[in-house]
């Protein structure tokens, strides 16, 4: 019960608590389930995202903990155990070692950056458009005791405040798919890295199963766009001409959705009961959605509360859609370096 209250009185992050319910409906109407349009979130992006962070935070730390990415996951590994492993991927590719000067592109409260930092003794800087997960990230890295190897930078990454060439490896875990434009993205990430450097990513898209003509194929990217704070959903081909489009070089790519051996989208999936990551099952969902309801009436979680709630839930259905019809993909991987 002490983590629901703790998640209640966090929900809506640095929006004063009697702005909640209004910035909520804000937020909802940037959406095309709600009657918005694509090109006003990309024209609001940093807003919209940064109110997305604002109100979901505690709901996230609260059933994703530190680190709010899926993983392609092995049979009997854990949902934790398949989150580390995939942080470990990402810094062996970018071989981090100690020394290192490295970016973490939204880098949420910092849950992948500590993990990296300890695993490679590199020195990452998160960056990050939301004031409320800033402050969070930077209470968690002091109680790691990690304040020396670990910072975190208020900032947008289609305008980075870093100079040029900066650092020696740069990734991104499922960030930069809020971005408006991914090729001025990447251009951004192209500009701050060191030449000879490599930046990796994984990518939120769409596979070659979407059909745009398909209205049940849009519900469910409309779903995911509403309940993540997307501004679009982008195919991996797109990401991969970007890329190139930016100035880097490809290494390699790999959808790991398409052989991971459990579900990337199981821990949300109705069907499946796990006391072990029970707060992400249907039935956990439910209990929180009550409980937040109930300490929202009794005036101890902000007015507005429920609707963030609803808003998530909307998310893990069109999430799960998404997995089970094969058009969507959280686990697309790629390598890219910037030549000398």
């Amino acid at each position: 019960m002490s983590g629901a209250l703790d998640l209640a009185f966090a929900v809506g992050g640095s929006i004063d608590k009697k702005g909640v319910k209004s910035a909520v409906e804000q937020y909802e109407n940037y959406h095309g389930y709600f009657g918005g349009d694509e090109e006003t979130r990309k024209a609001n992006y940093n807003d919209m995202v940064s109110k997305y962070y604002d109100l979901s935070t505690s709901f996230y730390e609260y059933g994703w903990g530190e680190s709010f990415h899926f993983a392609n996951r092995w049979k009997g590994e854990s949902l934790r155990e398949s989150i580390k492993r995939y942080e470990h991927f990402i810094a062996l590719q970018l071989g981090l070692e100690r020394g290192m000067k490295v970016l973490d592109v939204g880098c949420g409260i910092g849950g992948p950056l500590r993990e990296i930092a300890r695993f490679s003794f590199a020195s990452i800087t998160g960056l990050c458009n939301c004031e409320y997960q800033i402050r969070r990230g930077k209470e968690l890295n002091q109680l790691a005791g990690l304040s020396e190897s670990c910072n975190m930078v208020m900032g947008d990454f289609m305008k980075m405040p870093f100079p040029d060439n900066t650092f020696d490896a740069i990734y991104a875990i499922e960030a930069t798919c809020h971005a408006p434009d991914v090729l001025g993205c990447y251009k951004e990430i192209y500009r701050a890295l060191k030449p000879g450097q490599c930046f990796a990513a994984y990518e939120w898209c769409l596979t070659d199963h979407f059909d745009p003509t398909n209205e049940s194929h849009q519900k469910t990217k409309a779903l995911i766009e509403l309940g993540d704070g997307l501004p679009d959903i982008r195919t991996t081909n797109q990401c991969l001409e970007a890329l190139r489009l930016a100035g880097f070089e490809v290494v390699w790519a790999k959808d790991f959705a398409l052989d991971s051996p459990v579900p990337w989208y199981l821990p949300l999936d109705p069907r499946r009961l796990s006391m072990t990551s029970f707060r992400l099952t249907a039935v956990g969902r439910v209990i929180t959605k009550t409980i937040v309801k109930t300490l929202e009436f009794v005036h101890l979680a902000p007015e507005g509360s429920g609707i963030v709630s609803s808003v998530l839930e909307k998310a893990a259905e069109g999430l799960v859609e998404g997995g089970r019809k094969e058009i969507f993909t959280p686990n697309y991987f790629f390598l890219a370096r910037k030549p000398l």
